[in-house]
């Protein structure tokens, strides 16, 4: 029998919790960053969360992107339920790559919407606003029971609640740059505030993959950055809390030993091998923050003309090097719960050092300071699910990021 004070979403039980219930998403945090950040004695505060807790491997929904990932963790589903597949998708009845950040693309309620349901006080803390609205879709922000902002935004009074009229004023800290790791940090020092002020019920954090994109695993800025993230995360455990950190996806290099990216351009290859234009080749990676990615992932999906022999044109793409992978719509909506509606009439995914761009003046890679470091595909599915408390999770082969507040919840009865 369902009792009152919880609820259960695509067959997992949520709970009311008994303490405060923290979920922090590391953007991009591919395991080893991690591993190697303990190797190093860097975060002995995660070190000793691991002792006292667990610490497993889990997959990320596919494509292994911030968005729709962030929305699975927040909805407790993969994108075939909540619908958000990436940061784009293609409308063929009008010609138009439509970004997907609007709550109207949302198909299915929040964690947050139903805990407050049961007068849980919620804070929601993104470090980009493109996440903002669809992580605080349907809440109400009356009566003090809700807070939800982005860092990048966080001196805009309309975009915060609960009385905060300016966040940045609030924390006493400037709105960072949203190429920086300050941006991460404002939104530890946003949560840790509010874990004392606010003291929600439930809190998600979510931080940005710059550095990730930027630096590999054993680089001093990707190490500082971990080493900031444990002065947090030992700042958090000062409270009776439940914890658990994942990421939204990992992150592996795809450059060449010069340096230089790796890159299929599908677009220019369909054209050619076509004799005319494929319809629409769309990276959902894109969005409007591709100084550090330069809008290549590991993942497109590709729209034809009707009259087009598809299956030809998948064999064609599945002996193309550099390519893992070739799915019509119904396999990769069936593979990787997808929804059939807002993905192409083919999916590719890409090897591990492997990108996709559409054509070469479609990207402006100048900015592009570093080797490139992206992702979207199967090979960064893996990331890493830490949780505070012993709670002997059994079926750890299908363990999914989204799963976090399902165990966080539980594991505040400890």
């Amino acid at each position: 029998m369902k009792k009152e004070n919880e609820f259960e979403i695509y067959g997992l039980k949520y709970v009311f919790p008994t303490k405060p219930t923290v979920v922090v998403c590391l953007d991009g945090s591919e395991p080893e960053y991690i591993n190697f950040a303990i190797k190093k004695g860097l975060m002995p505060n995660v070190e000793n969360m691991i002792e006292k807790g667990e610490y497993h491997i889990a997959k990320s929904a596919i494509p292994s992107f911030t968005n729709p990932n962030n929305i699975s963790i927040a909805t407790g589903t993969p994108p075939k339920i909540h619908g958000i597949s990436g940061n784009y998708y293609y409308d063929p009845s009008k010609c138009e790559a439509i970004m997907m950040n609007d709550v109207k693309f949302l198909n299915t309620k929040t964690i947050f919407y139903y805990y407050q349901k049961l007068n849980a006080k919620v804070a929601i803390i993104t470090a980009k606003d493109k996440l903002r609205s669809l992580l605080g879709a349907d809440l109400s922000f009356e009566h003090d029971m809700a807070v939800c902002f982005s860092a990048e935004m966080a001196d805009r009074a309309t975009f915060t609640s609960n009385g905060i009229s300016n966040a940045s004023k609030w924390l006493d800290k400037p709105v960072p740059c949203v190429y920086s790791s300050d941006l991460s940090e404002f939104v530890f020092a946003a949560g840790e505030k509010l874990l004392n002020e606010f003291k929600p019920d439930i809190m998600y954090l979510s931080t940005t993959d710059y550095i990730q994109h930027k630096y590999d695993i054993e680089d001093n800025n990707a190490l500082e950055f971990y080493q900031m993230v444990d002065k947090y995360i030992g700042k958090f455990l000062e409270n009776n809390i439940s914890l658990i950190i994942t990421a939204d996806h990992g992150m592996k290099p795809k450059h060449n030993k010069f340096g230089k990216p790796n890159i299929i351009f599908l677009q220019n290859i369909l054209d050619h091998y076509l004799k005319e234009k494929c319809l629409k080749v769309i990276l959902p990676i894109t969005d409007p923050y591709v100084v550090h990615h330069g809008a290549l992932g590991s993942f497109a999906t590709i729209y034809f003309h009707e009259e087009l022999d598809i299956e030809k044109i998948s064999n064609f793409l599945k002996n193309k090097q550099g390519i893992l992978e070739v799915l019509n719509r119904q396999e990769a909506s069936s593979k990787f719960e997808l929804p059939e509606d807002r993905i192409g009439d083919l999916t590719v995914i890409s090897e591990e050092n492997m990108t996709f761009g559409t054509s070469p003046e479609d990207h402006d890679l100048s900015l592009l300071k570093e080797p490139l470091r992206s992702h979207g595909g199967i090979t960064e599915q893996n990331v890493p699910f830490i949780i505070n408390k012993k709670i002997n999770i059994t079926n750890t082969k299908s363990l999914r990021n989204f799963h976090a507040f399902h165990y966080a919840t539980l594991a505040s009865k400890i």
